[in-house]
């Protein structure tokens, strides 16, 4: 019968560097964090976004899957194109869809206000080739919570 040799069980690496990396990495954000300690966060801290703006939730929250420049992209998945999008005309179904989620976009209702999602929803209804100029409130998106 062979014998077996424990000593490679001993003799891994130890993950010491492995952690010190992502430290490492990890440093330079928390910094920038610190360094910017007004409103203008350029992180968003724990399961909610800082963002207020529309403009800064679309571009922290919405444009690395629907472009920045609202066309949307096609690749791994299919991300629709809110540009001169005629779905968006329907205030509703822009805060249902941020709220509560559609197909594959992750539901983001609990990770923003209602003022948060009408700044969003308001954004990209007059933005990118959309002209709805009907403003949705914070009270409209609160009747659309579940």
């Amino acid at each position: 019968m062979p014998s077996r040799d424990c000593t490679s069980v001993w003799s891994r690496p130890s993950p010491t560097p492995a952690i010190v990396a992502v430290l490492a990495l990890i440093a330079p954000a928390a910094a920038q964090n610190a360094a910017y300690p007004s409103s203008e966060s350029t992180l968003s801290d724990g399961f909610a976004f800082a963002e207020q703006t529309g403009e800064k939730l679309y571009a922290n929250a919405c444009q690395s899957c629907h472009m920045p420049d609202g066309k949307g992209a096609v690749g791994a998945a299919a991300y629709p194109s809110l540009a001169s999008n005629r779905k968006l005309a329907a205030s509703g179904y822009a805060v249902h869809a941020v709220v509560n989620g559609q197909r594959a976009m992750p539901p983001l209702g609990l990770m923003l206000s209602d003022n948060q999602v009408a700044a969003v929803v308001n954004y990209v209804r007059t933005h990118f080739g959309n002209s709805y100029d009907d403003a949705v409130t914070a009270q409209d998106v609160k009747a659309v919570r579940r």
